[in-house]
């Protein structure tokens, strides 16, 4: 065993709720080999056989999340459940409201009550850092992420829950179940034939395999004196969204090239990196997975699925 796996305790357990999605999913996996009993749970049931026990429950639930983390008694608490999306749109505020806040202040009422080791809550590189420099985030995603950063926060602080928040930069990896997402959507565009369709390309994004992700959600958990602190789980390089799009279709060589500003952009959208150093001192991890490598492997994923 690893040294990282002699820290866990033999029998210990965790919940990863949003376990049936893309990180979810790649989590649970990491979780069991390190010898960790995995409960998940999400809306929906599992698409897939497992190796862990799934719950199909709605976290929206008070009675039903308290009755879970009552039942389970987890060790540690891992929550990944969300409504992902990112646009301005109106439609998306009740979604983000219930599925990102509201499940969030459920998890942490019920962890209040019965105890973990830790509880790691997932922030979004798009929320504020500060109040002064951003004075407010740039869709209902980010403002209820902020919030339940900030519940995160005062739980820590009020009733002592042992919780940290990592701040997730942008995923990718094969297995990504939203094809409208930017990286699977370039790929099976290729794949058909059909040139993508981006915005402007201007903004900058800090990209992160979805393999590293679940290594560092890991160690967060097991990491000493990181409780009420926020650490980044990011590559700490930030390419052009154009640049990406132009990588994926030379890496294809498909003889593709995208319809650059097709799109409109979306306002107010941050332009921000991973404070890597700050997360190795923490955390003694980083990435492992460079950019060209991952998406290669995510296109032969795709190309494997016959999109």
């Amino acid at each position: 065993m690893s040294s990282l796996e002699d820290r866990v305790a033999a029998g210990s357990s965790a919940l990863v709720t949003g376990g049936a999605g893309f990180i979810g999913s790649n989590l649970c996996n990491v979780l069991n080999e390190a010898g960790i009993v995995v409960h998940s749970v999400s809306r929906r049931a599992s698409r897939t056989e497992t190796a862990h026990r799934h719950w199909q429950i709605d976290l929206a639930d008070a009675a039903k999340v308290r009755e879970l983390v009552k039942s389970i008694r987890p060790d540690y608490v891992f929550h990944l459940a969300s409504h992902v999306m990112g646009a301005p749109d109106l439609s998306h505020v009740l979604p983000a409201l219930h599925s990102n806040l509201l499940t969030t202040v459920n998890l942490l009422t019920a962890v209040a009550e019965f105890g973990c080791r830790r509880m790691i809550i997932t922030g979004s590189l798009a929320e504020p850092v500060s109040r002064t420099d951003e004075p407010f985030p740039p869709s209902p995603y980010a403002a209820s992420k902020w919030a339940s950063s900030d519940y995160a926060r005062m739980f820590h602080a009020l009733y002592r829950v042992p919780i940290a928040i990592a701040r997730v930069f942008m995923v990718y990896g094969p297995g990504q179940q939203d094809l409208t997402k930017l990286v699977p959507y370039v790929i099976r565009s290729a794949l058909r034939g059909e040139p993508p369709e981006i915005s402007s390309g201007h903004r900058l994004i800090d990209w992160i395999f979805v393999d590293d992700v679940a290594a560092g959600l890991l160690k967060l958990a097991l990491a000493a004196n990181v409780d009420g602190q926020t650490v980044d789980l990011g590559s700490g390089t930030m390419i052009r969204t154009s640049d990406l799009v132009e990588q994926i279709c030379d890496l294809m060589a498909a003889g593709i090239r995208p319809r650059i500003g097709a799109l409109p952009d979306r306002p107010f959208e941050p332009n921000r990196a991973a404070r890597v150093e700050e997360t190795f001192r923490l955390l003694a991890w980083s990435p492992q997975v460079p950019l060209a490598e991952g998406l290669s492997r995510t296109i032969e994923f795709y190309r494997g699925q016959g999109c």
